[in-house]
């Protein structure tokens, strides 16, 4: 005979106890998924931190590369002053009379930006407690910023621009490069349904992948079909390319109320007086854009600036380096053609055209600020000879050759008086030529090896050689050195 254990009823309780628990659970590991994304947006900080510093630390750039790039390098250490302060830039952006101003003042609570145009208005920080300052924008133009205290060492700047109709197209351009650049939130602001203009520069400002809130202000000034009619045609046709519905909002930032006044006389009439505000959704956006992604933002905008300004100092340094070497190797090609076409005795020629080459891949390596000793530029020299092959054996062939043939006319000239001088100079010149074009080449080779970090790069020396002298035009650079010695030569007669 077998029994059963009795099986408890489920109490009620403890249904109620499990999902305590289970609800419990969910939400300590929302917590723990919160906050491993909080370390590592933390983790992405400190590292936009670290890159941005060693950036600005290791600029390495001569008086000569900085010319001209004052305004970028001065842009990179402000953008690291950003990121150790936890500075957030927000950007108001839109034509004349759309009410910019007057959004920021109702965001900031307090009449601090002047509405109206900008041109000429006089701004002081006296009365607010915030501080102000002003930002040229092209050669006329200027923006207006205000920085609000955050939470901690945090801040928040706020951003008035001139107004889109207000500059030419040149300054509009330049701008919106300055907003996209500076910004870590842009606020688009309109007043109805958008223009060309409006939509041109939107897509401009859009390319910058910058997060945009197109407000839609002034909506008190229209009635509720219109109003609503406008703001479908705005979502559902002019920005569904640019923008979600989530990205757009509806504001009031100094709506018009009507009130009922008696006058003087005691009849009653009508005015009109500035009510309330009306820019809750457009905070709260603002709010949710800047604690889902704040830190992030900030970080993330400033790296991919700070990435573009690299690039152009890179290519400012390069570029000027480029100059300087090139100049360098052309006056080492035109040293080592003259030492040539002047020295009779080939022994002496193979040895001058070895120390000047040697002193030319010296010259190179100081320049793009790599130590080299005189036996690493021999060992680069002997390497880059091999791998040369064509113009490395001409030279040996015409200096052996030439040289023999320019020391008899060279005492032909003297035992007939100068007669056979025209025949001297025009194999002196032929030979200095051919070795002039050799150190051309070289000095060329060094040159791209250097600018590649001193390494040949995966294919090595010889397909990196190959490459350059199959676009170096042998025949134009010899008649240069030839014309330039020619006339050197006879200066020396």
């Amino acid at each position: 005979m077998t029994s059963t254990l009795p099986v408890p009823e489920p109490h009620q309780s403890d249904s109620a106890n499990t999902d305590a628990n289970s609800l419990s659970w969910e939400e300590e590991l929302d917590s723990a998924i919160f906050s491993f994304e909080d370390i590592q947006t933390e983790l992405n900080y400190k590292q936009a931190q670290t890159a941005l510093r060693n950036l600005v630390a290791n600029l390495d750039l001569t008086p000569q590369e900085k010319t001209g790039l004052e305004t970028e390098i001065a842009d990179l250490e402000t953008m690291l002053g950003k990121l150790d302060r936890m500075v957030v830039q927000i950007a108001a952006f839109g034509m004349v009379g759309r009410g910019k101003s007057s959004l920021l003042n109702s965001l900031v609570g307090q009449t601090v930006f002047e509405t109206g145009p900008l041109h000429g208005v006089t701004r002081t920080a006296q009365t607010v407690n915030w501080s102000i300052s002003e930002e040229a924008i092209g050669e006329t133009e200027r923006a207006l910023r205000v920085t609000l205290p955050g939470v901690g060492q945090s801040q928040v700047k706020l951003i008035d621009t001139p107004g889109l109709d207000e500059v030419d197209g040149a300054t509009r351009a330049v701008l919106a490069e300055q907003i996209a650049k500076q910004a870590d939130l842009i606020l688009f602001v309109i007043s109805g349904d958008m223009t060309k203009l409006e939509y041109a520069a939107l897509s401009q400002l859009r390319e910058a992948g910058k997060p945009i809130i197109l407000v839609f202000n002034k909506v008190d000034q229209y009635p509720e079909a219109d109003r609503m009619a406008i703001y479908h045609k705005i979502r559902d046709e002019r920005v569904r390319e640019l923008l979600t519905p989530l990205e757009i909002v509806m504001a009031a930032a100094s709506p018009l109320v009507k009130t009922a006044i008696r006058r003087p006389d005691g009849t009653r009439g009508i005015q009109l007086r500035t009510g309330n505000a009306q820019v809750e959704e457009l905070k709260l956006k603002i709010l949710e854009i800047l604690h889902r992604e704040g830190k992030a933002l900030v970080a993330l905008n400033t790296m991919l600036y700070a990435d573009v300004v690299n690039e152009q100092l890179i290519e400012r340094k390069l570029m000027i380096r480029e100059q300087n070497a090139n100049q360098l190797i052309w006056k080492a090609v035109m040293t080592k053609a003259l030492a040539i076409a002047l020295n009779p005795v080939t022994v002496v020629d193979i040895l001058s055209s070895v120390v000047i080459d040697i002193a030319l891949i010296l010259g190179l390596s100081k320049l793009y600020g790599f130590s080299m000793t005189e036996a690493g530029a021999v060992q680069l020299l002997q390497k880059i000879a091999l791998s040369m092959g064509g113009i490395g054996a001409s030279e040996l062939l015409a200096n052996l050759g030439l040289s023999g043939l320019k020391t008899l006319l060279g005492i032909s000239a003297t035992a007939t008086a100068g007669v056979a001088l025209g025949p001297y100079i025009s194999v002196a010149v032929t030979q200095g030529g051919v070795a002039g074009v050799s150190s051309y080449g070289i000095g060329q080779v060094t040159k791209v090896y250097l600018a590649n970090g001193a390494t040949w790069g995966p294919d090595g020396p010889k397909a990196v050689i190959n490459r350059i002298l199959a676009n170096l035009d042998e025949t134009s650079i010899l008649n240069r050195i030839k014309d330039e010695l020619l006339h050197k030569v006879r200066l020396r007669k």
